[in-house]
């Protein structure tokens, strides 16, 4: 047998392997010679953009949200300096890898063009800046409110504020209260065997369900954090009396766990009965006003320790976006920082506003005050003012209530942009029902811009989904 094809053969292989390594070493080095220079363009022109994230709509119905811009670079730190909002707004900036984010501290305007423009953005290698510009818009601003005495029974409905919209969400029998969360509706009702029930839903209605509840009894002062979805309520046993009983105890409720059971919050050696509370925005904290006047700061998730701050008469509010609590004292007014207790007299208006019956902050510092109008005698003339109080005391009147209408409430939108003030059209003739928390049968929501007093819209209706507690029974 010859051996002269095989050797023939595996020369003609070995040929064709150095002719296919010679090709791919001349790809590979073309390859090279392209990713080189591509990569050489790249830092040449400095970061450019290849991808953003924002939600407009997030951006504009809570505090926290952001922008993110990721770019061809590992990014050099960007200073809050080198960052603009249009319009402006407070913000915070960190900076990973590609990406930029500027975290919007305050709920945006509804309805706004923004524009942020980060200037000198440089690559962590060097080289050329470059100033990335993004834009975008938030959408309109959509509000729930409550009609109770709607065909049909109660009625929550969402609307903008046009008022032209108005979509019926929710129906029921007996609607005491709800609550609008990013995602959720949680209602207060009353069952034909007037039982309490907290039922929640979608933002639209559907996928209703009930909360387990403490016992038989009643539901009050229902309220929602800011995020989180997590609420809380005041609970009373049904059947009461002077050595046995639960009355006016406070509970919280995850929507993300909702069978599970409402945790109390209690403090030890505090009266577990509590008058007022608030949920402490952007933190897992709760503000109390206990029955015998403590004013207490504890945890949303059951505790048995707080921090003592005192004793109060009332608490007026915590601004969204603020750690700034406003609270009755005995003689006065006071401003408490939650972060650090320290505590300032609340500003006094540079002119006489007579008698003031509410105060509700704002996260700059500034207030809404509304105070019985007095004639010059110093008699009440049964109209009311609602004004801006600043933080250094400048005031400017937003509106005026006529003396056949009574003010319930004022809400401030997340974005501190709208008041909503609750009144009373006709109070003598406007009946209240019997509800356990009480309105009356007209409701009106007048709807003011808070930077120049002009009214938006009045909307039928009450407990307009701005509203952080219930109006004042």
């Amino acid at each position: 047998m010859s051996t002269e094809q095989p050797t023939r053969r595996a020369r003609a292989q070995r040929r064709r392997g150095r002719t296919f390594a010679a090709s791919f070493g001349i790809v590979l080095g073309v390859l090279v010679v392209l990713g080189l220079g591509g990569a050489a363009a790249s830092v040449a022109q400095g970061p450019r953009v290849t991808d953003v994230f924002v939600d407009p709509a997030a951006a504009a119905a809570a505090s926290g949200s952001r922008l993110i811009v990721t770019t061809t670079q590992s990014l050099a730190d960007v200073d809050p300096s080198q960052v603009t909002v249009s319009p402006e707004t407070p913000f915070q900036v960190d900076t990973s890898g590609r990406s930029v984010g500027v975290r919007f501290t305050l709920p945006l305007w509804d309805d706004t063009e923004y524009t942020v423009k980060i200037a000198g953005v440089a690559s962590l290698g060097g080289g050329p800046t470059a100033t990335l510009t993004e834009t975008f818009r938030t959408p309109k601003a959509q509000v729930y409110l409550l009609q109770r005495g709607a065909d049909g029974g109660d009625l929550i409905y969402r609307t903008d504020l046009s008022g032209q919209e108005a979509v019926p969400v929710f129906r029921h029998d007996h609607i005491e209260d709800f609550r609008a969360t990013a995602s959720h509706l949680v209602v207060s009702v009353r069952t034909d065997d007037d039982e309490a029930g907290l039922i929640v839903t979608d933002l639209d209605g559907k996928d209703q369900h009930e909360l387990p509840l403490p016992g038989d009894g009643y539901v009050s002062n229902l309220q929602s954090a800011d995020r989180g979805d997590r609420i809380g309520y005041t609970f009373s046993d049904a059947q009461l009396t002077a050595d046995s009983g639960r009355e006016s105890r406070l509970y919280t409720a995850s929507l993300g766990d909702p069978a599970a059971d409402p945790v109390p919050i209690e403090v030890q050696g505090a009266d577990p009965r509590v008058a007022e509370w608030r949920f402490v925005p952007d933190t897992d904290s709760i503000l109390l006003l206990s029955f015998d006047g403590s004013l207490l700061l504890t945890g949303s998730g059951g505790s048995d320790s707080a921090t003592a701050l005192g004793v109060a008469l009332g608490l007026d509010g915590i601004a969204r976006g603020s750690n700034e609590a406003v609270v009755d004292r005995a003689d006065h007014a006071a401003v408490i920082d939650l972060t650090d207790a320290s505590e300032q007299q609340l500003v006094a208006p540079d002119h006489d506003l007579g008698g003031t019956t509410s105060v509700t902050p704002l996260p700059d510092g500034s207030t809404i005050r509304t105070a019985a109008v007095l004639d010059a005698d110093g008699i009440p003339t049964g109209r009311t003012s609602v004004a801006l109080v600043a933080a250094d005391g400048a005031t400017r009147m937003l509106t005026e209530i006529d003396d056949t209408d009574a003010v319930l409430q004022v809400c401030v939108s997340p974005s501190a942009r709208y008041a909503a003030v609750l009144v009373a059209p006709d109070a003598v003739t406007n009946a209240y029902d019997t509800y356990q928390l009480p309105l009356p049968e007209r409701p009106e929501t007048r709807v003011l811009e808070i930077s120049d007093g002009a009214q938006v819209v009045a909307l039928k209706g009450s407990s307009i989904s701005w509203c952080q507690v219930p109006p004042a029974a």
